[in-house]
């Protein structure tokens, strides 16, 4: 059976992890020619059940690309933009009141650099980006198991529940176009179902619901506020088990709203955002897995064009693994 990071509670067969990661490089090669991009949805299986006491390291590779801006506050028209990420993530798993939580926290270390059409500015940043952390718990259809009992679990329809902070301790020049921090706090709550069905569940469906919502930034432009409406958002994912160490998902989402305003005067720019997506998951080992993750803005009125893709190891542990 296959964690929801991807790692699994037995070894896979010997010669399947060769053909797979082919497989993977086939894919990545492929898509990555096509300008196929990487965004921040939320994971398909996030909201799977997981054995208590496992701890997850993940070391990801973000690129991405941009026309507008990598800041859904701010659309700079002509910009051309490209972000190269590295992020460490570390979760723990735990149980509470007989119910999986889980807690997250996660680094970003990016370089970017652009220019915008018509102008003499060019600009770049390197450094530490926006630090974000997570608590999450499944309400429905999570019971707190142990690795042992997990092997015997069935996947069954789980209802989660989550909450995301992401703190302004990144880079930040109000003097400067191009930041990898917001000076702002903001605050994501999120609402979740995960429907395993199909023959041997091999398919899944997860349905997500989340909203944005953010403090002021003070120091935009150095003397003005910027303040911004809250951003909802709506997630789909579909997935397949080709095997036991393999599923690869389908994701969607979109984004309205947003409306910012500096100083109190609107600036009439409410967004409608569409990104489309797809994922492989591919475990190597029960403590080695790898994720491959593309992503493309479809429809973007007044948000990110942004393109990209990512390339993340998790190492799990704990007690329970050998």
């Amino acid at each position: 059976m296959m964690l929801k990071n991807g790692s699994s509670i037995w070894v896979p067969q010997r010669g399947r992890s060769v053909v797979i990661l082919f497989f993977i490089f086939f894919v990545l090669t492929a898509l990555g020619m096509h300008d196929q991009v990487y965004a921040q949805f939320t994971e398909a299986h996030h909201y799977d059940n997981t054995p208590v006491g496992v701890n997850q390291l993940e070391l990801a590779y973000t690129y991405g690309r941009s026309d507008t801006s990598l800041d859904t506050s701010l659309i700079v028209t002509g910009a051309k933009l490209n972000l190269n990420q590295g992020t460490i993530d570390y979760t723990r798993y735990f149980g509470l009141f007989r119910r999986l939580v889980w807690v997250e926290a996660s680094v970003p270390f990016a370089g970017l650099n652009g220019s915008v059409a018509g102008t003499n500015i060019q600009n770049s940043a390197t450094g530490a980006g926006d630090s974000s952390y997570a608590v999450a718990a499944l309400l429905k259809g999570g019971p707190a198991l142990s690795v042992a009992e997990f092997a015997k679990y069935k996947p069954t329809t789980t209802v989660g529940v989550s909450l995301t902070i992401t703190a302004p301790t990144g880079l930040y020049s109000p003097n400067k176009v191009l930041n990898l921090g917001s000076e702002r706090w903001s605050f994501r709550p999120e609402f979740a179902v995960s429907h395993p069905f199909g023959h041997e569940q091999k398919w899944e469906f997860d349905a997500y619901a989340n909203a944005g919502f953010y403090t002021d930034n003070a120091f935009y432009h150095r003397v003005e506020i910027l303040r911004q409406q809250a951003l909802p958002g709506l997630e789909g994912h579909i997935s397949y088990f080709f095997t036991d160490s393999l599923w690869i998902s389908l994701d969607t989402r979109y984004s309205f709203r947003g409306t910012t305003f500096v100083n109190g005067v609107n600036q009439n720019n409410a967004q409608q955002n569409f990104g489309l997506g797809s994922e492989v998951n591919v475990s190597l080992n029960p403590r080695n897995s790898l994720v491959f993750a593309f992503a493309k803005a479809l429809v973007h009125q007044n948000g990110p064009t942004y393109t990209g893709f990512a390339v993340k190891y998790n190492y799990t542990w704990g007690r329970g693994y050998r």
